[in-house]
């Protein structure tokens, strides 16, 4: 009895040393993560005014003359290159924060799954950065370039620091997410969830969502959602085309698969089973009524008259049968009861033949 407790004990214990040095492992990693982000933002946070002025060209080459930029808030001078400075640093830190994250949770993968990940993870950084690429050097001046000239003459246009820095960083990041439709596209093939070809089936739900996602990830204007939802329909098709280049193999077997299971149903149930033409479709054909025609307006209203004349004729009909029913037992009746102006026949038949009455 002793023995089977001593090993359960040494089970459990070896269980939470694992779970312990998970933990330990966890700790060590986001540490090292949060000292990447705090080095880069050191290094930085001297730079910070001239890293929101050159975040800023877009707008400030658009505004007017002698309009300019302003700081509602008392804190906003200090405040929002600081919070500029430090949301670049995570963005800048993220391959290794990525990387770190790979190193923790790689140990409990197959070896396929390290092989498509690795790629996967270096392709998601690169496609991240390239979105927000496309919203600072192609959006962006599109869009303030619309707003500042779409405005009366009498408006002068002073955009708050605070507020144009939450408009960027909302457009960063959707774009950068919409850049990752791609590598979405990619683990849901591998995973077998479903194929290339019902991915391109489903391409008008694909353009329709891309147009929604655009609308709730940009800000409320039509250039930023329509310039959004075209890259990620692109990104889109060169997701299902890659897939298909890189499970090739994979999907004509399944393919090969199904056909097989196909082929052998139809050589199961092929012999009980006989597919004949409908006799009632050579009968319409050859009737020449196979076609529908709606009747016209003359023709409707013939065809009420003689529905009418119809049910008319049903009801006199039906009048009809009731009289003859109700008339039926008074008849009935009437040849039972004797006419009293004619003689009762069993008095003049004993009449006629007295000697009935005799005995014998």
């Amino acid at each position: 009895m002793a023995e089977p407790e001593a090993q359960e004990e040494e089970q459990m214990e070896k269980s939470s040393m694992g779970l312990m040095s998970h933990l330990i492992e966890l700790r060590d990693r986001l540490l090292r993560i949060v000292l990447a982000v705090l080095l880069i933002f050191m290094c930085l946070f001297y730079w910070a005014n001239d890293i929101y002025t050159y975040l800023a060209e877009p707008l400030t080459r658009h505004l007017p003359e002698g309009s300019q930029m302003i700081a509602i808030d008392v804190a906003s001078p200090f405040l929002t290159p600081f919070k500029l400075v430090l949301m670049l640093s995570v963005f800048l830190a993220m391959p290794y924060i990525l990387y770190q994250v790979w190193s923790f949770v790689a140990p409990g993968l197959y070896k396929h799954e390290k092989r498509l990940a690795g790629p996967l993870l270096a392709s998601s950084i690169i496609l991240f950065y390239c979105g927000m690429a496309f919203a600072y050097y192609v959006v962006f001046p599109l869009v303030f370039g619309f707003f500042t000239s779409i405005g009366p003459e009498m408006v002068s246009i002073s955009t708050d620091i605070g507020r144009y820095l939450d408009f960027v960083i909302a457009l960063f990041f959707g774009f950068g997410l919409a850049f990752e439709v791609p590598i979405a596209t990619i683990i849901l093939v591998a995973m077998g969830i479903t194929t290339p070809a019902k991915l391109s089936q489903k391409r008008p739900y694909v353009i329709v969502g891309a147009f929604i996602i655009g609308m709730l990830l940009t800000p409320p204007d039509v250039i930023s959602q329509v310039l959004l939802a075209l890259p990620m329909w692109i990104l889109f098709e060169a997701g299902v085309l890659t897939s298909a280049y890189l499970f090739a193999d994979r999907l004509k077997q399944q393919a090969e698969e199904e056909a097989a299971a196909a082929a052998e149903e139809n050589s199961i149930y092929g012999d009980d089973y006989e597919v004949v033409d409908d006799p009632a479709n050579d009968d319409a054909n050859d009737s020449g009524h196979g076609e529908y025609e709606p009747l016209s307006e003359e023709e409707m209203e013939a065809e009420m008259d003689r529905i009418e004349e119809a049910e008319a004729w049903e009801e006199e009909d039906n009048y009809d049968e009731e009289d003859q029913v109700e008339s039926a037992p008074d008849e009935a009746t009437n040849k039972d009861l004797p006419d009293p102006d004619k003689p009762n026949s069993l008095m003049s038949s004993t009449e006629d033949n007295p000697e009935d009455d005799r005995g014998p």
